[in-house]
């Protein structure tokens, strides 16, 4: 009995939606395990990074080859 292209397709999507449900899963139960108060703790600390990183970014003049860079990628994105 030969088995049908059509058939091997449909394992493989059944395959992909049953790996795609773990992956999901495991993220949901993940962020379960956190407390209000470590997620809250988190948060914080992330906030206070990003402020250092951007008063650390602001004292740096900007040079002129980080200033055509940025006008490229903004330019080639379009």
């Amino acid at each position: 009995m030969r088995m049908r292209w059509w058939k091997l397709l449909g394992l493989a999507g059944a395959a992909g939606v049953v790996a795609t449900g773990v992956v999901v899963v495991r993220a949901e139960r993940r962020r379960r395990a956190y407390t209000p108060d470590e997620v809250r703790e988190q948060l914080h600390a992330r906030f206070a990074q990003a402020v250092a990183a951007e008063t650390v970014e602001a004292a740096e003049p900007e040079s002129r080859r980080t200033r055509l860079r940025a006008w490229a990628r903004r330019v080639l994105r379009r």
